[in-house]
C-alpha cells in the first residue's frame, strides 16, 4: 500500500498531509468541508458527507459548480465501488441545424444553446436514497443557512467571481437571457471581493424546496415547470419533457491496473478513459526520477497520443464508434507507446480497430469513500440563471460539435463527451482512496500526474498535490507552473516542446486525495494549494 511516511516534495507548500481516524472530507473549500464533517458527527457516512458537502459548495464557490450542473461519482461501499454518471443530455428540441440557424458556426459558452439537463440534484438524491443513512433534508441544512444567512467569499473564489463578471459583461449584449446573473450574483454591481459577505436568499428557498422534495420538484414539480417557462420565454429549449425524462445512471467503473494497484475511473461520456489510456501507454517506461526530462517528456506525449484518441472517439456511449476496451486493449497501446521517442510531435488519433469540472473526497470509520465531482462547466456556466432561484444553468453542451462526421456531433437527447472525472485506487480487491483534480481538460492530466507522483515516486498525499503541474494546451504547446525546475524546463524545450510558463496555478486543476491504511483505518489526506481548500476531520 502507498507510504504514509513518503517524502514531502522539495518546493512543497507550508501544508501537510493530514491524519484521522473517524472520518474525513477534503474540499476546495473550508466551509463546505466543515458542512460534511458535520455530517459525520451527527451519525452520518461519507455519502452524506459528499452529499451535504456538494450542496454547501453551490453556495459557497458557485463559480465552480450549480444546482444547475452535471455530477459524477465514485462510491467505495461495503467493499464494492460503485459508479453514478449523473450527466445530462441535450434538449429534444436542439440540434446542429438549431445553432447553425441562429448564426454560429459552433455551440456558444454563453446562452441558452449550451445548455443541457442538469443532474447534479438528481445525484444528491439518487446517492442518498441508496447508501446514506442521514434523512435527506438535513443533508442540505448546512447549504441552506450558508445562502441564507451569507457567508465570506474566500479569495480564489473572488478571484475567479471577477473573472466571469468580465466574461459575461463581453456576452451581455449578444444574450440578453444572461441578466438574470447580474441580479443575481453581483452586490451594487460588482463582484464580491475576499472577506465580502454574499447572501443568495433565492438560492436557499430553492434548496429548501430539493430538501423537502428529495429534489423531485427539479424534474417533476414545481422548480421543473418553472425552468421550462423561464426557457420558452427566454429563447431556451429546455422543457417539462427533457427534465421529466431525465434519471442518473449507475454504471460499471472501469479500470487499468498501473504498477499493481487498480485506478478507476467512470466510463464515457467522460474524460476518465484519458487517464486510463495514458497510464497504461507509460507502464511500459521505467522512470528515474519525477523531475527529469525523460519524465515529463513521456508523461506529456503520452497524454497527447490519449487525447488524440479521446477527443476523436468518445461520446455518448450509446454513439460510440469504439469501445473503451479496444483503446485500452495491450496491443493497441503498446502500438501508441512505439510512438514515443526523443522529441516531441504532434499528436494524431489512432485506429484500435486495424489491429484487434469541484471535487470532493470523503472517508468515514466503517471504510466507505466517496470521489464526487460536479460542476457547471465553465465558471458559473452558461450565465443563464433561473430568476429568483438561485439556480445557474451549466453549459455542458460548449462541448458539443457541429461536424455531422465528429463522433461527439450536436443530435437531440444525445450526452456530450465530459470534462468531469473522479477517480479512485484500490489494490488487490482493498480500498486505497478517492483522488481527483478539478479543472476541465486538465482533470486527466492531473490524475496522471497525482497517480504517479504517489505510486511511481513514493509522495505523499499533500506532496503529490504540491508538486509542480504540466498541462498539454493542444499541438506543441505545454503550459508549466513556474515553480518547475528552470534546467526541466529548457530539457523540455530543448526536445521541442513549445513551453508556456503560467504564473496563475489556478488553471492546473484543484485537486483532492484521501488514502486509508487498511491494517489500522487511519485516513491521510491532501489537499490543493491552488484553491481555498480544507480537510477537516473527525
Amino acid at each position: 500500500m502507498l507510504n504514509f511516511s513518503a517524502h514531502e516534495y522539495p518546493y512543497a507548500s507550508q501544508r501537510q498531509s493530514v491524519f484521522a481516524r473517524k472520518g474525513m472530507v477534503a474540499a476546495s473549500q473550508p466551509l463546505a468541508a466543515e458542512a460534511g464533517i458535520a455530517m459525520l458527527r451527527r451519525g452520518g457516512n461519507a455519502i452524506d458527507a459528499a452529499i451535504a458537502t456538494a450542496a454547501a459548495l453551490t453556495v459557497v464557490e458557485p463559480t465552480g459548480c450549480a444546482i444547475g450542473g452535471d455530477a459524477f461519482a465514485l462510491v467505495w461501499f461495503k467493499d464494492k465501488l460503485y459508479g453514478l454518471d449523473a450527466s445530462g443530455h441535450a434538449p429534444a428540441a436542439l440540434s446542429s441545424e438549431e445553432v447553425k440557424a441562429a448564426g454560429h458556426e459552433r455551440v456558444p459558452v454563453h446562452g441558452w444553446l449550451p445548455v443541457t439537463v442538469p443532474g447534479c440534484p438528481a445525484a444528491w438524491a439518487e446517492l442518498s436514497q441508496r447508501f446514506g443513512k442521514l434523512p435527506f433534508a438535513e443533508l442540505l441544512q448546512p447549504a441552506i443557512e450558508l445562502a441564507r444567512d451569507g457567508f465570506p467569499v474566500s479569495p480564489v473564489v473572488a478571484h475567479q467571481w471577477r473573472i466571469a463578471l468580465d466574461e459575461y459583461q463581453a456576452s451581455r449584449e449578444a444574450f440578453p437571457e444572461l441578466q438574470a446573473w447580474f441580479d443575481t450574483y453581483l452586490i451594487d454591481g460588482q463582484a464580491p471581493v475576499a472577506g465580502q459577505l454574499f447572501r443568495n436568499p433565492a438560492q436557499a428557498q430553492t434548496l429548501a424546496e430539493l430538501a423537502e422534495t428529495q429534489c423531485e420538484s427539479f424534474y417533476r414539480g414545481a422548480i421543473a415547470e418553472r425552468l421550462a417557462s423561464h426557457a420558452a420565454a427566454s429563447g431556451g429549449k429546455l422543457s417539462v419533457d427533457d427534465l421529466a425524462g431525465y434519471l442518473p445512471r449507475w454504471v460499471e467503473p472501469i479500470k487499468v491496473s498501473y504498477r499493481g494497484y487498480d485506478v478507476w475511473e467512470i466510463p464515457p461520456a467522460g474524460q476518465g478513459l484519458i487517464a486510463l489510456m495514458t497510464l497504461k501507454i507509460l507502464e511500459g517506461f521505467d522512470f528515474d526520477h519525477r523531475d527529469s526530462r525523460q519524465t515529463w517528456h513521456r508523461q506529456i506525449e503520452a497524454m497527447k497520443l490519449a487525447y488524440a484518441d479521446g477527443l476523436h472517439y468518445i461520446t455518448d456511449p450509446e454513439h460510440m464508434r469504439v469501445a473503451a476496451e479496444e483503446l485500452l486493449a495491450d496491443d493497441y497501446c503498446a502500438q501508441r507507446r512505439a510512438l514515443i521517442g526523443e522529441r516531441a510531435r504532434e499528436p494524431l488519433h489512432g485506429d484500435p480497430q486495424a489491429s484487434g469540472t469541484v471535487y470532493v473526497a470523503t472517508a468515514d470509520a466503517e471504510g466507505n469513500m466517496v470521489s464526487f465531482i460536479q460542476s457547471a462547466y465553465h465558471g458559473f456556466g452558461s450565465g443563464v440563471v433561473l430568476p429568483d432561484s438561485g439556480i445557474a444553468l451549466q453549459n455542458r453542451g460548449y462541448e458539443f460539435s457541429l461536424d455531422p462526421s465528429h463522433a461527439n456531433y450536436l443530435q437531440p437527447g444525445k450526452k456530450t463527451f465530459h470534462t468531469i472525472i473522479p477517480g479512485f485506487l484500490s489494490k488487490d480487491g482493498v480500498a486505497v482512496g478517492p483522488f481527483g483534480v478539478m479543472g476541465g481538460y486538465m482533470q486527466p492530466q492531473g490524475h496522471v500526474q497525482m497517480v504517479m507522483n504517489m505510486v511511481d515516486f513514493g509522495l505523499n498525499p499533500q506532496a503529490a498535490l504540491d508538486a509542480p503541474r504540466w498541462q498539454w494546451l493542444g499541438g506543441q504547446k505545454v503550459g508549466i507552473e513556474q515553480e518547475t525546475p528552470r534546467d526541466l524546463t529548457f530539457a523540455l524545450a530543448r526536445c521541442g516542446h513549445q513551453i508556456e510558463v503560467a504564473c496563475d496555478r489556478t488553471e492546473y486543476g484543484r485537486g483532492q486525495i484521501i488514502v486509508r491504511d487498511p491494517q489500522t483505518g487511519v485516513l491521510c489526506g491532501g489537499t490543493e494549494p491552488r484553491a481555498d481548500s480544507h480537510i477537516a476531520v473527525y
